[in-house]
């Protein structure tokens, strides 16, 4: 059996690198949370509700960053296709809301629901990296924010 004094300072270690990497963990949702101004901003044409953009990733990159702002309750569909003429397809989406929360899935319909806050989402469009041969992956993101009136029978339930 370890003297008190040693399990002390054993525990008192373990605490450390648990708080180190809990920190570290908070710190990376915040930064996915937080939108940068490197993020590629999603521009709906006026009266439009719905706005599509492609992108490509190189071999290099595993993701891309894109933003935009919507209101508490407006319901939203985000889909991700693949982009013709590329030999890979970047099919992951994942939605960060502006309360910090994150919904996503890999390709197709990545999101669809009730945005649950106002503010800017941002949206991380990436490889699937257990699929992927390092090639250009390309992408074609549609993202469709349907007005107030039109979500209020959409999100009344949710």
């Amino acid at each position: 059996m370890l003297p008190i004094k040693h399990q002390t300072a054993s525990l008192a270690k373990h605490c450390g690198r648990a708080l180190l990497l809990s920190t570290a963990l908070v710190s990376m949702a915040t930064n996915s949370a937080t939108a940068k101004s490197s993020d590629t901003p999603i521009h709906f044409a006026k009266g439009a509700v719905s706005s599509t953009t492609t992108g490509k990733l190189a071999s290099s990159e595993k993701e891309h960053w894109y933003r935009f702002q919507a209101e508490d309750g407006q319901y939203a569909v985000v889909n991700i296709a693949p982009l013709a003429g590329t030999p890979e397809t970047a099919n992951v989406g994942v939605l960060y809301m502006p309360n910090g929360t994150y919904d996503g899935s890999k390709g197709g319909i990545v999101y669809q629901d009730c945005l649950p806050g106002t503010g800017e989402y941002r949206l991380r469009v990436a490889r699937n990296l257990m699929a992927t041969h390092s090639k250009t992956a390309g992408y074609k993101v549609e993202v469709v924010i349907l007005p107030k009136y039109a979500s209020k029978s959409l999100c009344e339930h949710s």
